[in-house]
């Protein structure tokens, strides 16, 4: 991308950053559209920076590839219904054909719609795979805010989203056919494309550094990214000049920034207080209902055991116990006989308790 010299205006002369020749390419009759790829490089960027960081953590990368895998089909589908909702009447009315709206290629993708939605999805399958959502989405973020600064070049390759007339050196020039009405008499216009692209990076340096530097938790790293995002949003989407709805004076997409950047702030304020430290991404997980029959059945079983070795000990010395009183009538009896004072037939019962001592 280079700056070259060109007329802007009549008896005008100016630097600029020219817009490609086209977007789109064709193999036979398959087209290979810009604006997709940067979005699928997007997705591949941030998967592979959230990845990166989710085996750091000690999560399993299966587990990670799942995530995403909900978390972006959900995604895609979030962030064009809230442009469709936001920018109905390209439609529906009058002269608009309502199946545009599926036409996804042509643009029009909603970053809110596409986090709220993305997120969504990334709780599902956190769900099934029993991790922390919180953890997901702090580990996730900078790699979204990644993605979102590869996408944007999308709008460069559609010629889309600019801002109001400029003739700055890094001005972008726009094609006759793309000026919106009423800016048909000048050339060059804000690359808005680019100011968010470099204000995304600079937020996802912002949340790398803040993240190791004081290890966010508990969705704080979210919330930094969404503070970030927002705070360079709201100024770039007022120089844009693409036809959207107002409220009170203001683009409806910079009043969504401001509350956005409100509840932000708010939650990281709010989390850090309460929940200080970064908790791991997998929980501990409660024991199934059949873990806690087989632990109960092992406990009975090494309960009998011990029973039974208790009785065995009682037998064992009941059996001395007999051994020592047989023992000593021997005794009195070998006593008596020394003594002289044997009756009749001592003799043979001497003989016999030897005898039934040995053999016990």
């Amino acid at each position: 991308m280079t700056a070259l010299a060109a007329p802007l205006v009549p008896g005008t002369i100016a630097l600029f950053i020219p817009s490609p020749s086209q977007g789109v390419w064709h193999l036979g009759s398959v087209p290979i559209r810009a604006y997709a790829l940067c979005i699928v490089a997007g997705i591949f960027a941030g998967y592979w920076l959230g990845r990166r960081r989710w085996v750091a953590r000690g999560g399993d990368p299966d587990v990670i590839g799942d995530i995403v895998m909900w978390a972006v089909p959900f995604g895609l589908v979030g962030s064009r219904i809230y442009h469709v909702i936001t920018d109905y009447e390209l439609y529906f009315g009058s002269g608009r054909h309502p199946l545009d709206a599926l036409k996804i290629w042509h643009g029009g993708l909603g970053i809110w719609g596409g986090v709220a939605f993305g997120a969504l999805g990334a709780w599902l399958a956190c769900r099934r795979h029993k991790v922390s959502f919180l953890a997901t989405a702090d580990v996730l973020a900078p790699g979204v805010v990644l993605a979102q600064a590869i996408g944007r070049w999308g709008n460069y390759f559609n010629q889309e989203l600019f801002g109001r007339p400029s003739t700055s050196p890094w001005a972008l020039k726009i094609d006759l056919a793309h000026r919106p009405e009423g800016f048909t008499q000048y050339a060059t216009f804000h690359p808005t494309f680019l100011y968010e692209c470099l204000w995304n990076l600079g937020v996802m340096a912002l949340v790398l550094f803040a993240d190791r530097r004081f290890k966010l938790g508990h969705g704080r790293a979210l919330a930094l990214y969404a503070a970030g995002y927002t705070a360079g949003r709201a100024w770039i989407e007022s120089l844009r000049i693409d036809t959207v709805n107002h409220v009170f004076g203001l683009r409806l997409n910079v009043w969504v920034s401001i509350l956005v950047f409100v509840a932000a702030v708010a939650f990281f304020v709010i989390s850090a207080r309460r929940w200080p430290g970064r908790e791991p991404i997998k929980a501990a997980e409660e024991p199934k209902p059949e873990d806690e029959a087989k632990v109960a059945e092992s406990d009975e079983s090494k309960s009998d055991e011990r029973a039974a070795d208790a009785g065995t000990a009682d037998e064992a010395e009941a059996g001395e116990d007999e051994v020592e009183s047989q023992a000593v009538e021997v005794e009195a009896t070998v006593d008596e006989v020394t003594a002289g004072e044997v009756s009749p037939g001592t003799s043979e019962k001497v003989s016999e308790a030897k005898a039934d001592e040995h053999t016990g």
